[in-house]
């Protein structure tokens, strides 16, 4: 395979997810496998702008695989946001010799890489790293089954407790905009309720719901509730909200948080990463830019990094409905 580039940097980007390393490991051994140099930029485009890079061999990325977080750290850029921030970069690749970069991340690591590609003609590929799985493109992103696997754990954990007391548990987990980790984990884990970004449940019906649960000789209930639902309220409002109109209840709260980014990727995770390292890898020494490498029907597919930013995933209808079935 003969090509122009001859050094290859990747970083990570935005919020990390489970998989990183993986994505980063395969990377640097494809790289290696293709006689590139391949260089690490440390903290995304911060670092990308203060030069903060280090070469790395198939021997840097050993027993890594396994490992959540970044270890090329991640951190947010407002000044690569203007023209003069990305000058300042695009200056110090130049000067490391760096002719391509593999950006891991999200929406907002796409956008940056889009517009860089557009104003200097800079070789990108995109690889995407978010526990949401909102990125248009790919069926999974990088980290969304391990954190799946950690909801699905925490609330088994947390039903233990609630049929030991006969309690209510609101259970928060992320998804400001989408409600993939909502939906899939709630319905892995048998939740009785799943609010959504996408539907707007309703409190009447969330009330109607936890009534008929209580008749069908239900002692304790779990109501998943993503962060951007449309109820309107919060999940602790929510908590007020069942308590005034239902006292029968006695109701938790309990808010994942930042613990469904952690861990150690799954099986699923690591293989994705690895697939898709070498996937992006290759297409930039074909000469491909800006695209992102996704998964769909298990194929690796490349869609152009604009329309995977501007495209909108949409909620699995069918789950949904296997959802209303279950909770009867």
């Amino acid at each position: 395979m003969t090509s122009s580039i001859k050094k290859i940097g990747v970083f990570t980007s935005g919020g990390d997810s489970p998989g990183m390393n993986a994505a980063i490991r395969s990377v640097v051994r494809t790289c290696a496998y293709m006689n590139v140099e391949c260089v690490g930029i440390y903290r995304g485009y911060e670092g990308m702008m203060e030069g903060d890079f280090k070469p790395m061999d198939a021997r840097s990325v050993n027993n890594i695989i396994n490992k959540g977080g970044t270890i090329l750290k991640s951190a947010r850029c407002t000044e690569f946001r203007t023209p003069e921030g990305r000058k300042i970069a695009h200056d110090k690749l130049l000067e490391a010799g760096i002719d391509a970069f593999v950006v891991i991340g999200g929406d907002g690591s796409f956008t940056g890489a889009m517009i860089f590609n557009q104003e200097y003609d800079f070789p990108v590929i995109g690889i995407p790293g978010t526990i949401d799985n909102d990125i248009f493109g790919t069926t999974y992103t990088l980290g969304f089954d391990t954190a799946l696997n950690t909801v699905v754990e925490a609330i088994d954990k947390i039903r233990d407790t609630a049929s030991s007391h006969n309690r209510l548990f609101f259970v928060e987990v992320m998804g400001r905009d989408v409600g993939h980790i909502a939906l899939n984990a709630g319905v892995g884990a048998g939740a009785e309720e799943i609010l959504i970004p996408e539907e707007n449940l309703g409190l009447d019906r969330l009330l109607e719901s936890l009534k008929r649960s209580k008749k069908s000789g239900k002692s304790s209930s779990i109501v998943i509730v993503a962060e951007g639902d449309k109820t309107g309220k919060n999940v602790f409002e929510l908590k007020e909200y069942v308590e005034e109109h239902l006292p029968i209840y006695d109701v938790r709260v309990s808010v994942l948080g930042h613990m469904q980014r952690g861990g150690s990727p799954s099986c699923y995770d690591r293989v994705l990463a690895s697939r898709m390292g070498v996937k992006a890898v290759e297409a930039l020494l074909e000469g491909k830019t800006n695209l992102m490498v996704g998964i769909q029907d298990n194929r690796l597919i490349l869609t152009p990094i604009n329309k995977a930013i501007k495209g909108h995933t949409k909620i699995d209808k069918e789950l949904m409905r296997v959802s209303e079935i279950m909770t009867t």
